[in-house]
């Protein structure tokens, strides 16, 4: 996916060489902080309420058994270029 990127970005010209940047990271979310970010992702956006209390009261459970909270780690990757001209 990021080749295809980098080769976006050559062909359509003004742009210095593509370079690949990556950086790795980690999160620790509490139960509460978990259960505010999850009905803002993913096909949680279209549960109807009811539905969507209903997984997040599952979800908590899940936290809870687990200590309370836990850790995500993560990796961002980005592809940038320098611009070199008007386009």
């Amino acid at each position: 996916m990021f080749t295809t990127f980098a080769d976006g970005i050559r062909e359509a010209g003004g742009f210095g060489d593509p370079e690949r940047w990556r950086f790795d990271g980690e999160r620790s979310y509490t139960r509460d902080e978990w259960l505010d970010l999850a009905p803002t992702t993913g096909a949680l956006t279209q549960l109807p309420p009811d539905r969507l209390a209903e997984v997040l009261k599952g979800v908590g459970a899940a936290i809870d058994a687990i200590g309370g909270g836990f850790t995500v780690p993560f990796t961002t990757l980005a592809v940038t270029a320098v611009r070199t001209g008007a386009a």
